[in-house]
């Protein structure tokens, strides 16, 4: 018998063009993975603090230059967004059906994430991963869309956020809430311009080019506004676009993966301003 106490929702299919190619999968994981993992927590009488991991494209998107607040419209465009959207308003319902009387002690949140990079990506249609594939095939890098802005992080940035916000609405029912995580302003930056700072700390004459030919939709301006989750906790990002571009290359040219990977989060945890606080 298992009696968990802290639960993270991370399991997704994750890609926005597959979801194109594949919706009902998209959502039957998306929408009904959510579901089946409350319904998990609803019948569990050790569960205290739940965490459902989202992303940034659960908004409505219209563009804007300023990044998007926790209260702003859910209603993502493409079948992943869309079905992100719906998973956070499934878990609105069942906190609100399930667990708001003052007898509940389960704690949930949401946590919205930016567009996450670092060592070990292998999937496809990510921007890094496209970079490594290409450089070790000795390719030039095709970009599809290098005008596109996006709030680019370290993984370590987000995961160290998840585990903070699970830990305190563990002890204090008052921090359970919904939180974007994301970069400073500074680094939301193009895809082009992420590129370019990939080719740089990878050396070995890495280049790119434009490689846009249309296709399904994809937003093209996306921020996020991250002053909640900075004035709950006194959260603060700790590696800038660049250096978590760079621990990308150095995790991905490592002979020891796994030694490299431990030095890398003794070095976050090290430089993080906020965790063990």
């Amino acid at each position: 018998m298992h009696g968990p106490e802290i639960v993270f929702h991370l399991a997704a299919q994750p890609i926005v063009r597959t979801s194109y190619e594949d919706p009902v999968y998209t959502y039957e994981t998306n929408v009904m993975g959510t579901v089946n993992i409350l319904e998990c927590v609803r019948k569990s009488n050790t569960v205290k603090s739940f965490l459902n991991v989202t992303t940034d494209k659960v908004y409505k998107n219209n563009e804007w230059e300023w990044g998007y607040r926790e209260d702003e419209y859910l209603d993502g465009y493409d079948p992943y967004s869309n079905s992100k959207s719906c998973s956070e308003l499934v878990t609105h319902s069942y906190k609100n059906s399930f667990f708001s009387s003052k007898d509940s002690k389960v704690r949930i949140s949401t946590a919205r994430a930016g567009n996450v990079i670092g060592g070990g990506d292998f999937a496809k249609d990510r921007i890094v991963p496209d970079c490594i594939r290409a450089v070790q095939n000795s390719q030039k890098i095709g970009v599809r869309n290098p005008y596109s802005i996006r709030p680019f992080q370290h993984v370590l940035e987000p995961l160290f956020a998840y585990l903070m916000i699970a830990k305190c609405q563990y002890e204090d029912e008052n921090y359970a809430g919904y939180y974007n995580v994301g970069p400073n302003e500074e680094d939301c930056i193009t895809t082009g311009e992420l590129v370019t700072l990939f080719c740089k700390h990878w050396g070995e004459d890495a280049n790119w080019e434009n490689q846009f030919v249309g296709g399904p939709h994809e937003a093209n301006f996306l921020k996020l506004d991250c002053s909640k989750i900075k004035r709950t906790f006194g959260w603060r990002p700790t590696w800038n676009v660049e250096k978590a571009i760079e621990k990308t290359v150095e995790f991905e040219k490592a002979n020891d993966k796994i030694k490299q990977m431990d030095k890398q989060i003794c070095d976050f945890t090290e430089e993080s301003c906020i965790w063990g606080n």
